[in-house]
């Protein structure tokens, strides 16, 4: 058996042929839709990307307990699992996170890896002189955006660029071992996240000016900036373009290596990205509307062959791992909260009543596929907020000195295999602006824009027992009940 995850960051369902979008180019996506299964009902879990990659892994919600950061010793990674089990496991990836202090444990649980750099502002080539930004991006900050316009001028052709050159390395692996049995290739872009650098024949695919440099959003409400937003969507959509013509690559080598008949393929994404809507741009910084939380997804099973139709049960990116380990016929770990989802795939069996998702620190949202809840803090100082941890670091380094100093020694949780934890305290103020949002209730099927939040006593009753009762089966802590103000 074989298996294959295509993987993109940021990549928006709703800019996609199979969900209804009727403007964007993406052929091939359209393609892929009649080669699997379409899943409506897909949903975020932790978010933003290395708590994704971790439920990636571990196949459990993380973001009740820490934030941004890397494995931890008692987490189970499924690569490791299967690599034990004499499944072969490559990854082949341009996400540059994964080579920083907050996601340096991840890549290595591979059997091999591949790494290509320069996407965003990955510290890569070191220019000294002027590299000729034009006027700045609403989303550049610094140094950051400066070494992104560094980056981009080492790579003037599409081929040259880092999606594309991950995709190589992905064929190359394919048909070097197509013949072969037991392995699991894992591509992963950066892309479609921003900023969307693409080279103009894509651009060339719309009719849009594209003489603005602006092609880098900011995580920043609106404020009837209408250009802007318009300009973010196509260039956007310019990069999926560029997306849906790699992933015809990849199709294509399944095509002529004749792998469909015994490999699994999952197409997937950590989460999507507001483009103008709700009067926003980016994610992170507002609740997790549906164009962010729900996600598109892609399963061809080779077992079940089903093609072509679609699946309304509620899935989520924790079964992704468990799906993979049932395929390969290895045993899930105790710890782990997804489910396979070969008989969703098979005959749309439901694999949850409900899902939780979010990011540290931000609301906790539960969703049972028809209502989403988002629970916001219960006051502006968002307290108390801890993070539990053996590896006390941030995206891109360790924890302050001054954080550390509130560490203290924590109990075990159920999943970390009988070891006690730090218990750090977080920053001040952290997410504390979920708080202005307020606690929301959405009927996603007759409302799936989000537009008209419910006020309906008993729904809500329901689902806040839904997600107090999600957050139990995860072993939150006892103090994000009071943050939300909810019952123990």
């Amino acid at each position: 058996m074989k298996a294959i995850m295509m993987m993109f960051d940021s990549l928006n369902r709703h800019m996609l042929p199979p969900y209804g979008c009727d403007w964007v180019h993406a052929p091939n996506f359209a393609r892929l839709a009649r080669r699997s299964v379409t899943f409506e009902c897909s949903f975020v879990g932790s978010m933003p990307c290395m708590p994704a990659r971790r439920e990636l892994h571990t196949g459990r919600y993380n973001f009740l307990h820490r934030s941004w950061g890397p494995l931890e010793p008692f987490d189970d990674s499924t690569p490791e699992i299967l690599k034990q089990a004499g499944v072969h496991t490559h990854l082949a990836s341009d996400h540059y996170h994964y080579w920083e202090e907050g996601g340096g444990t991840y890549h290595t649980r591979y059997e091999n890896w591949q790494f290509n750099r320069g996407q965003e502002g990955d510290p890569w080539k070191g220019m000294i002189g002027n590299p000729g930004i034009p006027e700045p991006n609403p989303g550049t900050r610094g140094r950051w955006g400066r070494q992104d316009w560094v980056n981009r001028s080492f790579m003037p052709r599409e081929e040259l660029m880092p999606q594309a050159l991950t995709v190589s390395c992905g064929i190359e692996y394919l048909e070097m071992n197509h013949a072969e049995d037991n392995w699991f290739l894992h591509i992963e872009t950066f892309d479609p996240h921003e900023p969307y650098f693409v080279p103009d024949k894509y651009k060339a695919l719309y009719d849009h000016d594209f003489s603005s440099p602006f092609d880098w959003p900011a995580y920043d409400r609106v404020k009837g900036r209408d250009d802007l937003t318009e300009q973010f969507k196509f260039t956007n959509a310019a990069l999926v373009s560029m997306c849906d013509a790699q992933l015809g690559r990849v199709l294509d080598a399944m095509d002529s290596l004749d792998l469909w008949d015994d490999t699994l393929l999952i197409v997937n994404t950590d989460h999507g990205f507001l483009l103008g809507e709700h009067d926003w741009w980016g994610k992170c910084s507002m609740p997790f509307y549906n164009e962010i939380a729900r996600t598109p997804l892609f399963v061809w099973d080779p077992r079940s062959k089903i093609a072509g139709e679609r699946r309304s049960a509620l899935v989520q990116t924790i079964d992704l791992p468990a799906t993979l380990l049932d395929f390969f016929g290895v045993q899930l770990p105790l710890d782990m909260q997804g489910r396979p989802l070969a008989r969703t795939i098979r005959d749309d069996s439901p694999v949850r009543e409900a899902g939780l998702f979010g990011m540290y620190g931000g609301h906790v949202n539960v969703t049972d596929g028809r209502y989403v809840y988002m629970r916001a803090p219960a006051d502006a100082e968002n307290r108390p907020l801890y993070n539990y941890t053996h590896m006390p670091t941030h995206m891109r380094h360790t924890f302050e000195v001054a954080e550390m100093r509130t560490a203290t020694m924590s109990d075990p949780f159920s999943f970390t295999k009988g070891c006690p934890v730090m218990r750090i305290e977080s920053k001040s103020g952290i997410r504390s602006h979920a708080h202005s949002f307020g606690t929301l209730l959405f009927d996603i099927e007759e409302d799936p824009r989000q537009e008209r939040p419910l006020r309906d006593r008993d729904i809500e009753k329901r689902m806040r027992e839904l997600l107090v009762g999600e957050m139990r089966k995860n072993d939150a802590p006892r103090e994000q009940y009071e943050r939300l103000g909810l019952p123990l």
